[in-house]
């Protein structure tokens, strides 16, 4: 039996508590990780604040790096020691939508991700006597998690956990929102809205691909800013800024040949709609409450344009997280200037109470840290 210590959140709209959770006996498939890194995420901010519903109590956090600690029965492809960043979105491998290569869409998860529980239906944390749920089938604001052996994705040993973390969420949404779901090719013009740290891994993910000009828009004068360290020619979103106007105006006027919305709101969606040329791919990224109704123009919906809503990036993590910690450690992927903030797991709650205020891109929990660094 492992004991630990991990942020459980009991109730909506209360801080996470620092308490002793217990995994007991690993079940057929599991993977026992000592998490070094997690990063924190505005989708653990919505459980938080009550805007996504998961049953309590329950440890959150889904961008999880750390050390393989123990596997259960089965798990013959990866040992004790090897370094792994935790996805997400586990997959049965067998389900319907796993036999038609679209593992975002897991039975087994998607009946059982919701309901805090593994691909199995069951939980493995407790809390004393009561149990504890998981969250996104990793839940790392945890010293340790326990997922499915398709959750735990080896990576090389060179890249810190702290770097190695943002891979298993934000980084591979964005990254992978233009080189894999959108496929932007080489010389396009794109435009992203909302440089948050998906958007900021969106414009990393076209440069990668020699995208022509990436246009960084955002309300915020720092995240303007970073758009250009990231590698956006050009930054927009000041207030009273006509943001349609200038993408127009350095199209030619037909707009952009992909748009990426990550700001995740009902303006940004419908700003999206309007500069996305005619024939032009537009990839939702952000989200809204699930119960929000979002309005458009029609007229700009149409003109042949393509319109694709991504949670993951078209991942696929075994192929797709060692690549990413391939590109950072080769120099093609910033994620040192990702980190605003490195913080123990006793001041977790600072960290959210930032997020709130729009003042990170990540901050990064070390749970074995007993002070942290700014």
């Amino acid at each position: 039996m492992t004991d630990f210590q991990a942020a459980i959140l009991h109730q909506v709209g209360q801080p996470l508590a620092i308490g002793r959770v217990t995994i007991g006996r690993l079940e057929r498939g599991d993977v026992l990780v000592r998490i070094m890194a997690s990063g924190l995420c505005h989708t653990d901010l919505e459980v938080i604040d009550g805007s996504l519903a998961y049953p309590m109590p329950i440890i959150l956090g889904h961008e999880g790096a750390g050390v393989v600690e123990a596997v259960g029965e089965g798990v013959e492809d990866i040992a004790v020691g090897d370094h792994v960043v935790a996805s997400w979105n586990p997959y049965c491998g067998h389900c319907f939508y796993c036999r038609r290569d679209q593992p975002i869409l897991c039975e087994p998860f998607t009946w059982h991700q919701p309901r805090g529980h593994l691909l199995d239906g069951a939980s493995r944390l407790r809390a004393g006597a009561k149990a504890v749920h998981h969250f996104s089938v990793v839940s790392s604001h945890a010293q340790y998690a326990v997922v499915p052996r398709s959750g735990a994705i080896r990576v090389p040993r060179e890249i810190p956990f702290d770097r190695a973390c943002l891979i298993g969420c934000g980084v591979m949404t964005g990254v992978g929102a233009a080189v894999r779901v959108a496929a932007v090719q080489a010389g396009a013009t794109v435009a992203v809205i909302g440089c948050g740290a998906v958007g900021l891994n969106v414009i990393q993910g076209a440069r990668l691909v020699g995208a022509g000009t990436v246009i960084g828009i955002d309300r915020d004068a720092a995240r303007r800013d970073l758009a250009r360290t990231f590698g956006a020619d050009l930054a927009m979103g000041a207030a009273g800024e006509d943001v349609d106007a200038g993408v127009k105006a350095t199209t030619a006027g037909r707009g952009a040949d992909y748009v990426f919305e990550a700001a995740g709101s009902a303006e940004g969606f419908r700003l999206a709609t309007e500069i996305t040329r005619p024939g032009g791919q537009l990839v939702f990224l952000g989200k809204v409450n699930v119960a929000q109704d979002v309005s458009f123009r029609w007229g700009a919906l149409m003109g042949e344009k393509k319109i694709t809503r991504s949670s993951y990036g078209g991942a696929r993590p075994e192929r797709d997280f060692p690549w990413l910690a391939r590109c950072y450690l080769d120099g093609r992927l910033k994620l040192d200037e990702l980190i605003t903030a490195r913080l123990p797991l006793a001041r977790i709650n600072d960290g959210f109470d930032a997020m709130r205020r729009g003042h990170t891109i990540r901050t990064v929990v070390q749970p074995w840290d007993a002070v942290g660094s700014p």
